[in-house]
């Protein structure tokens, strides 16, 4: 009976986040346990394993999962070496395999090591060896390398943003890997490199233009001989050298088509980049726009946004809000461990005498010093809103001094949704103004239903002005960090050399 590996490792890191990534940040699970916690989270995993236990005729070992609780600072040397040993330790346990699914992000980052998941996959090559297909899924804004792509058989990209693809892609991947070894596919990957590293509205796969590329990519993979085909945008937090965007197709062993399309991709997208720009609002326009917005203003403070690798602990807004006197009702969340645990010490109903914000990159960000009465402490264990997966805030303390409502964890969990405040009692309809960490949120989560959301120009690790981050490794020139940059898409190709032709 075919033997088919599953494995997993995802991250996604700002290189300009101060603090590194541990081990303790992701969850982990071995064998069985991934089965286990699969069958009720719909992710890549999830929606592979689902395709490939239905199959008949094939053996599924799930052989390891290493999944980042929110995104971070660059992954610590020892701590990656701990779980490229785990990833690839556990391969050489499940012995030989006729074809192997890995869910990879593509934006990962670790101390000394700029391409961690090219090297994941080189070694595993060693383990599986060179005929035994690997095909794997990677997050759009995956950062997509040669490496990469010369031990890959093939890679399917997530096709929406905000993501709520998970499930699908890994169903999209694994539903490949089934026809690779039925001998029905012959991968073939074309790629175009980018110079352009975008943000903002209109990669909103349902309203703006990126919509555009992705329903082409989508039309593309219909196609008698598509394979797969997407939109590798980047990460621009992660300064890497192959930092860019990316079209990338698949046909089943056609060359010419998948050079047509990369470059018909590369070039739907450049026609669009300039306007990939997010506008962004000063702080200080920001709060008085909420003075006068009927509803609740939701600040989207991207800079500061976990779930794009920022440390979670400015509270530049909240010093405005104060400084402005802002008379309604304010939420926000925080990172700030030492101000938990001095609420945890006063206990509910105590009142506490600290500062937040600047805790963990206290180089960009200005403590604000509050007296504040303690409403609620949990052990900041939550499920997210959108797809039910468990994340831990460690610690929490829900602070409330004046106007304004704390949410103050012990570690940054990602904040796409409402899931941190909802945990907490707090309903963010109830409020003027609310602080979110995000760059995107599905649209029931705020814009829906709010009076005004405004992107707020904030200082963080994960700002869309994107010329103030400094990148240092990333490939130059590239927009919009460098003026009058050129463009004329040429097409790699990379195929295996057991489907070529003799």
């Amino acid at each position: 009976m075919p033997k088919i590996i599953v494995a997993e490792c995802r991250q996604e890191i700002s290189s300009f986040n101060p603090i590194p990534s541990r081990y303790d940040d992701f969850s982990v699970r071995f064998g069985a346990e991934v089965l286990d916690y699969y069958s009720t989270v719909r992710g890549e995993v999830g929606g592979a394993l689902d395709v490939l236990q239905a199959e008949d005729g094939y053996e599924v070992v799930p052989t390891y999962s290493a999944e980042s609780i929110t995104s971070g600072g660059t992954l610590d040397r020892a701590d990656f070496e701990h779980i490229a040993g785990d990833f690839l330790g556990e391969l050489e346990k499940a012995g030989s395999a006729d074809g192997a699914y890995f869910a990879l992000h593509g934006a990962m980052g670790a101390e000394g090591q700029d391409d961690p998941e090219a090297y994941l996959l080189g070694e595993a090559r060693k383990i599986l060896g060179e005929d035994t297909p690997i095909v794997i899924s990677l997050d759009l804004h995956g950062v997509v390398t040669d490496g990469m792509l010369e031990h890959s058989d093939a890679i399917v990209i997530y096709h929406t943003y905000p993501h709520v693809d998970f499930y699908e892609t890994g169903v999209r991947a694994a539903r490949l890997l089934i026809s690779i070894l039925a001998g029905k596919a012959k991968p073939l990957m074309g790629r175009v490199k980018i110079p352009a590293l975008v943000r903002g509205d209109e990669l909103i796969t349902e309203t703006g233009s990126f919509g555009d590329v992705v329903g082409r990519a989508q039309e593309m993979e219909q196609h008698p001989n598509g394979l797969g085909a997407g939109m590798l945008i980047g990460n621009p937090f992660t300064d890497v050298p192959e930092l860019r965007s990316n079209s990338l197709v698949v046909t089943n062993d056609d060359r010419a088509l998948a050079e047509s399309w990369a470059a018909e991709l590369a070039n739907q997208m450049w026609t669009h980049h300039e306007q990939m720009q997010v506008p962004l609002t000063s702080i200080e326009e920001a709060v008085r726009i909420a003075c006068r917005t009927e509803g609740t203003a939701v600040l989207m403070d991207a800079a500061d946004a976990t779930s794009s690798g920022a440390s979670g602990d400015s509270a530049a807004i909240l010093h405005e809000v104060i400084a402005t006197g802002f008379q309604g009702s304010v939420l926000a969340p925080i990172v700030d461990p030492p101000a938990a645990a001095k609420a945890f010490a006063a206990g509910v109903g105590g009142t506490v005498r600290t500062t937040v914000g600047g805790a963990l990159d206290p180089r960009r960000f200005k403590p604000l010093e509050i007296e504040a009465r303690v409403k609620l402490l949990s052990d900041g264990g939550i499920r997210s809103e959108s797809f039910g997966s468990k994340w831990s805030a460690g610690p929490t303390a829900v602070l409330e001094f004046g106007n304004c409502v704390l949410v103050v964890t012990s570690r940054p969990v990602s904040l796409f949704d409402r899931a941190l405040f909802h945990a907490h009692g707090q309903d963010p309809k109830r409020f003027d103004l609310v602080v979110v960490k995000s760059p995107h949120c599905e649209p029931h989560m705020f814009a829906d239903w709010c009076g005004r959301l405004i992107n707020v120009d904030g200082p963080g690790a994960t700002s869309a002005n994107l010329p103030t981050l400094g990148h240092t490794k990333c490939a130059r020139p590239v927009f919009p960090l460098d003026d009058d940059v050129p463009f004329a898409p040429e097409v790699e190709i990379y195929q295996r050399a057991r489907y070529r032709h003799a």
